[in-house]
């Protein structure tokens, strides 16, 4: 296994600027070097894009909802979305050009999610928003213009976790999700990781180890929640019943493991699950599209296979 051309042009350019680390900065500072290394909106060509707010368990949630350029219809399937950022960074912005591609990609109507981060924040405030989040679309589907019985969850990273997670809520109780979408999602935040994957990558590939310590530490300070599933989903005792999933992992993540381990136990439980590794790639892979081409081939089809799961629905 080798990085991809492309990939290792990026981290040798990053290594060369000597660019601090985000624990270095601290979290405000390393949101806004975020938003200038990783400028989130563009002028990809979509259909009408809204912003709004709705009820929250704090306080107003913003979303914003992306309709597909070729839409043809009032009510499409829907994806609502949670970005990533290790529960400390992202937002809206940081991922509209994603969830710009995946609209017009997959045919869905998307509505990203605008959770509350940590520190000011931490566990479960992200958890609550996200989930509040779901059942209100799900509660107001014809209002989103979403047909409610084609309703997926996705998120990258820290929003896959987000995403398994509110998959596992809605079981016990939440609306009916007919399909998950996880990229390189965070499956076992709580404990101590001691994967290959981790040991290998934990350094030089874009997401480090250090920076997941750094990411938990803020998310969840308290090490009395570090058992909770809500946290890390891989500790899910029942995983019978989920939906349908595609789980994408990177080769030189560290946390691929933990992504193919969620998989894996998926599949175990009887769930059905496509997981796919894009073995040249690293975490965070989906949002450098205009870098890296197999990243945009990647994207291509993790939409093809939720519009396809979706119509399977229909």
């Amino acid at each position: 296994m080798s990085l991809d051309a492309n990939v290792k042009a990026m981290l040798d350019q990053m290594k060369a600027m000597a660019l601090p680390k985000m624990w270095e900065l601290g979290p405000q500072a390393a949101r806004a070097a975020m938003r200038l290394r990783f400028p989130g909106i563009t002028e990809t060509p979509t259909g009408p894009i809204t912003d709004r707010t709705i009820p929250g368990p704090a306080h107003a949630i913003g979303v914003r909802i992306y309709t597909p350029l070729s839409a043809t219809s009032t009510v499409l399937p829907g994806l609502i979305f949670f970005h990533g950022g290790g529960f400390v960074l992202g937002d809206l912005d940081s991922h509209d050009d994603l969830c710009r591609v995946l609209a017009n990609e997959s045919g869905c109507r998307v509505v990203s999610i605008d959770y509350r981060l940590a520190p000011e924040h931490p566990f479960p405030a992200a958890v609550d928003d996200c989930f509040a989040a779901t059942k209100y679309v799900a509660a107001h589907a014809g209002e989103f213009g979403i047909d409610a019985s084609r309703l997926a969850v996705g998120g990258d990273s820290a929003g896959g976790n987000l995403a398994a997670v509110v998959c596992q809520l809605a079981k016990g109780g939440g609306p009916k999700i007919a399909y998950q979408l996880l990229i390189y999602p965070v499956t076992q935040l709580g404990a101590p990781v001691d994967t290959p994957s981790m040991r290998e990558n934990g350094k030089g590939y874009f997401l480090e180890k250090e920076g997941m310590d750094w990411f938990t530490k803020l998310y969840c300070p308290d090490h009395a929640h570090r058992t909770d599933p809500r946290l890390s989903p891989l500790l899910c005792q029942d995983l019978a019943g989920q939906p349908p999933a595609y789980v994408i992992t990177a080769g030189f993540d560290p946390l691929r493991d933990e992504g193919k381990d969620y998989a894996d136990a998926l599949d175990k439980a009887g769930v059905s699950v496509t997981y796919v590794n894009y073995p040249g790639m690293v975490h965070g892979f989906f949002s450098m599209r205009a870098l890296i081409p197999k990243a945009r081939e990647a994207v291509a089809a993790a939409a093809a296979a939720l519009r396809e799961g979706l119509a399977r629905t229909a």
